[in-house]
């Protein structure tokens, strides 16, 4: 059985450094699938544990001339998002500090140049910014040159090395340049602002990360660290670590609820907003469920705790969602194959133009030469292509979970958009999943008086679900209830027993005319509520018609409203379901669908989709996350309608948070509108260096005189990456 592991990878940092650890892992024996992620500076890798082990796959990346480390053995606490928050803040604050200092000294370098200042003390300075605030760029080119590799540090340091070289010459030794008739041209100042910018661009890539992914750490930060816990009639506050399953927990009035849980005593109104998106506070009795995260109404209750640590709700939705972060798009593949090549082809366009500028340059030859090859490297830089997919996949991401939407990846989001064509489960989808009383029709002849609350106290004995929904109903009405006696279910029929001394008979129409009772007073009444689709059930007393009853399953308040958008927008909308032909039939006709297949068996389902993808239909399949797990894993898209119990629907691409249909069409536009971003980021990324290239190489000279100086061009190389961000984070604002 395969298994996957998310593995820290420290010192990448473009779209190069990405494509070769990405490399490096998939050509490891064993691995079946590696997603390396630029923003998270993770690898997730999927592997056979027979032949290959996470110590392998660390060295696979060290051997790139990256490091990795083993994950801890509990990823998904909010201790360690916390720690991943504390690292990525301490990287932040180390990039902003170096360029600070690096901006002040070579603004200050630039003041003492334009002076006459010493070219001596000018090295000094440019040293200590090279050894301190760039060390990382040459150290890490030097790791990736002994590894036949190239990326943005080997631009950078060849770059800002060479011009600190020939300034180091021209300030030992100027006689050499002017012996030869060229000026002894110093690039201290221009070194130390070309690393400053960089640093300033990392610095907003760094603070970027923390931006995209605050989705996730607001998640992490709503668990709270301790819990009200009954031991031994005693009350005690305890770490939430600490709390074991069946301890009874206290939730007071306005507090976050410790640990998922069943309430055991009390009633209150709990906000879930957090899971499902849904404002409207929801009601919680004995019984119900609660989850940890969730904030508690006006109302005291204690419950009993059900799952912790990992397994627990908030930490399911945690995984998933930074699963989903640390996937790649098919678009990132684009990124990937031309940041491969990239860099060795930059380094020749800059040798080509060195040489062109050398043999070509009317005057200063070899110091036009210089300048124009190393902002050719300098303006090459390929942050921007790194950045363009991971960031718009992580700000969606993060805002699908706020709105309620477990998007499983940037595959599942960026095919969401294609959908042309929606399958819908017809129970707990379309519909509520529960069926209700309806109807109640009296015997015209007359019925005895009590005989709503002698027939809800016989189906309160019965398991079946048509029964639950007579005796909630029914006995709703009538408040009685006794115990019944000399119960019997006939499985498929109903069920009969005594009630105060009284015979009573509820079921289908074989059930009473099995016991002698005749329902023609009924019949056509019972007629009309079956050709609506629902249930009928009769009842009888004492051997006397009593009266019939309609159960149905009511479609869910949203269905309509979402069927009308899907269908807006251009999407075939069909619903396919077990049930019956009449049944299938009313309940679309209420909601809208026009196309309907009744009387499925789930590998029916399983055909539809593919008869549909056959007509070269892009399909998605929406339903329960369970009984359609089939079909949900066929579609092109699998969508699991559910709650907080069922966010871990393996089948699906993605998990509705609350029961609404309407989310369905949220999660299409926000695919398309992701998408969009996408494209427009790997644009930004990829006309950035079409145009800056040649324009760094010279293209505009002959004709306009323009030069694109070294400094200019790592402005321009940090703006293309602050664009990217910027656009990625527009994202956020999706409503």
């Amino acid at each position: 059985m395969s298994r996957t592991v998310t593995l820290p990878v420290s010192g990448m940092s473009c779209a190069a450094c990405q494509s070769r650890v990405q490399r490096a892992l998939e050509k490891t024996p064993g691995v079946e699938q590696a997603a390396v992620n630029l923003l998270l500076n993770t690898a997730t890798v999927r592997f056979d544990p027979g032949v290959t082990s996470p110590d392998r796959l660390v060295g696979a990346v060290r051997d790139t001339g990256y490091d990795a480390a083993l994950p801890s053995d509990d990823p998904d606490t909010a201790a360690e998002e916390q720690a991943r928050d504390t690292q990525a803040a301490l990287e932040f604050g180390a990039l902003r500090k170096k360029a600070g200092v690096s901006l002040v000294l070579g603004l200050l370098a630039m003041v003492l140049t334009s002076r006459g200042a010493s070219a001596f003390g000018l090295l000094a300075i440019a040293l200590f910014v090279v050894l301190w605030a760039g060390r990382h760029f040459y150290v890490r080119a030097w790791q990736a040159f002994r590894h036949h590799a190239a990326d943005m540090n080997t631009l950078i340091a060849v770059g800002t090395g060479s011009a600190l070289l020939y300034s180091v010459f021209a300030t030992v030794d100027p006689g050499f340049f002017l012996a030869r008739g060229v000026a002894p041209d110093l690039y201290y100042e221009a070194v130390i602002l070309i690393i400053a910018l960089i640093l300033t661009g990392n610095a907003i890539e760094a603070r970027a990360r923390r931006r995209t992914s605050a989705a996730l750490r607001a998640l992490t930060a709503l668990q709270p660290v301790a819990a009200r816990v009954v031991r031994d009639g005693t009350e005690l506050e305890l770490p939430v670590a600490q709390v074991r399953v069946g301890d009874l927990v206290v939730a007071r009035p306005g507090e976050r609820i410790a640990v998922d849980g069943t309430i055991a005593e009390g009633t209150s109104a709990v906000d879930e907003s957090m899971l499902t998106g849904e404002s409207i506070p929801v009601e919680k009795l004995a019984g119900s469920a609660v989850f940890g995260g969730t904030m508690n109404g006006t109302g005291g209750f204690r419950y009993r705790a059900t799952t912790l640590g990992t397994e627990s709700v908030l930490a399911r939705i945690v995984r998933l969602l930074r699963e989903a972060q640390g996937s790649r798009a098919p678009l990132q593949r684009l990124a990937d194959q031309i940041s491969g090549i990239f860099v060795p082809v930059v380094v020749s366009i800059a040798i080509a133009t060195f040489v062109g500028w050398y043999m070509l340059a009317p005057t200063a030859p070899f110091v036009r030469a210089f300048a124009a090859g190393v902002s050719v490297l300098i303006i090459a830089c390929p942050c921007a292509m790194g950045l363009a997919v991971p960031t718009a996949i992580m700000v969606a991401t993060g805002r699908a979970a706020e709105l309620g939407l477990l998007i499983k990846g940037g595959e599942a989001l960026q095919r969401a958009g294609k959908i042309d064509t929606v399958v819908l489960d017809k129970t707990g989808t379309v519909t509520e999943g529960k069926p209700v009383l309806t109807d109640v029709v009296p015997n015209p002849a007359g019925a005895d008086a009590a005989w709503l609350g002698k027939v809800a106290s016989l189906e309160r004995a019965s398991e079946h679900p048509v029964a639950a929904a007579i005796a909630a109903g029914a006995g709703g009405r009538d408040g009685v209830r006794e115990e019944p006696t000399d119960f019997r279910a006939v499985a498929g029929h109903g069920a009969s027993g005594l009630v105060g001394g009284v015979r009573v008979v509820v079921g289908n129409e074989a059930m009473l005319a099995k016991e002698g009772i005749d329902i023609e007073p009924l019949r056509d009444a019972a007629g009309r509520l079956a050709a609506q689709g629902k249930t009928t059930v009769y009842a009888a007393l004492g051997g006397r018609l009593a009266g019939v009853f309609a159960v149905a399953d009511p479609i869910r308040p949203s269905s309509t409203a979402a069927v009308a958008t899907l269908r807006a927008a251009g999407l075939e909308v069909v619903m396919v379901t077990g049930d019956n032909q009449s049944t299938a039939l009313a309940v679309a006709r209420q909601a809208g669908i026009d196309q309907v297949l009744a009387e499925v068996v789930p590998a029916g389902k399983v055909a539809e989709i593919r008869r549909l993808q056959g007509l070269r239909r892009t399909v998605a399949m929406v339903g329960d996350g369970i009984n359609d797990a089939p079909a949900l894993a066929a579609a092109d898209l699998g969508i699991a309608m559910g709650s907080g119990t069922d966010i871990a629907a393996e089948a699906a691409d993605v998990v509705l948070m609350r029961a609404d249909l309407g989310a369905v069409a949220v999660a299409f536009r926000l695919s398309r509108a992701t998408v969009r971003a996408m494209r427009q980021n790997l644009f930004w990324a990829f006309i950035y260096n079409v145009i800056g290239i040649p324009i760094a190489a010279g293209a505009l000279y002959p004709a306009f005189g323009i030069l694109l100086s070294p400094v200019l061009a790592s402005a321009a190389m940090a703006v293309s990456s602050l664009c990217v961000v910027g656009n990625s984070l527009r994202l956020r604002r999706f409503a």
